[in-house]
């Protein structure tokens, strides 16, 4: 039987403390001035970000990738200071990354579209857009989807990672926008009435703006009368209330001014023979 002396175990404890405790230490300080310097670098970039304006669905996403990110390499870079082997660790994380990348690379093309959105902001919360063959207004913009309320009140939910690669038409994106009507006269009417009496009525429809002047001119000649291009231009949001509001005034100013409004007829010739 060995007999181990209390001397050799004071000994062997002193060495390993000789050994091992200035590197604890350091480790120690490394992570305690490390987790400190994260949350001071972590609460800088939230005020970069908020001072830059960027959406605030955003800024939370960032600073939590940013945070655990770097928290996990701060560990890693700990354990190897205490002699921890960090190779197979990193490999497990590696490997574990990858899988989950592949289980869930749909979602992380709808992250990285809805990363993309809320940056370069090719639509935001209220524009009129289309897109994938929806059209409607952005109710809600997710880190995953995009929310649009269509014409009939529906909702249209499509995934980020489609919209960021798609075309997309937006509406709203300027503060003004053209109103384009067509209005058909019969043959045989004077044109230059016609345009005076539109003149006239797109003046009092409300929310027609008088610059950019309103333009009216012949479009076609159908095969029951001359089609009229109206073009009024309103505020983007007022579009649909100006459109209705023309349309309807420019009817009963027609009737007014006993301008005709052309239907299909045909004329039938009958031939004796």
């Amino acid at each position: 039987m060995i007999k181990i002396k209390p001397e050799d175990v004071s000994e062997m404890v002193l060495n390993l403390l000789e050994k091992h405790v200035p590197n604890l230490l350091l480790a120690a300080v490394v992570l305690i001035a490390g987790w400190w310097g994260i949350s001071r670098f972590t609460k800088f970039l939230t005020r970069v970000m908020k001072k830059r304006e960027m959406d605030v669905s955003l800024i939370p996403f960032i600073i939590g990738i940013c945070n655990y990110g770097l928290k996990v390499l701060l560990v890693i870079s700990v354990a190897s200071m205490i002699g921890i082997a960090t190779t197979s660790f990193v490999a497990v994380l590696g490997a574990a990354g990858l899988a989950v990348g592949l289980a869930l690379q749909g979602s992380l093309a709808n992250f990285a579209g809805g990363v993309l959105i809320l940056i370069f902001k090719p639509f935001k919360v209220g524009d009129l857009i289309q897109s994938q063959g929806f059209s409607g207004t952005v109710s809600k913009i997710t880190i995953l989807n995009t929310e649009i309320t269509t014409p009939d009140d529906n909702t249209a939910i499509i995934p980020n990672g489609i919209v960021a690669n798609d075309k997309i038409l937006n509406y709203t994106q300027k503060d003004i926008r053209r109103v384009d009507l067509e209005i058909g006269v019969a043959y045989g009417t004077d044109i230059d009435e016609a345009k005076k009496v539109i003149y006239q009525t797109l003046k009092k429809v409300e929310g027609v703006l008088e610059n950019p002047t309103p333009f009216v001119s012949i479009l076609s000649f159908g095969e029951n009368g001359i089609i009229l291009v109206v073009r009024p231009h309103c505020k983007s949001e007022d579009y649909w209330d100006v459109y209705f509001r023309s349309n309807e005034a420019l009817y009963i100013a027609f009737k007014e001014a006993d301008i005709k409004i052309p239907f299909p007829q045909r004329e039938i010739q009958v031939i004796k023979s």
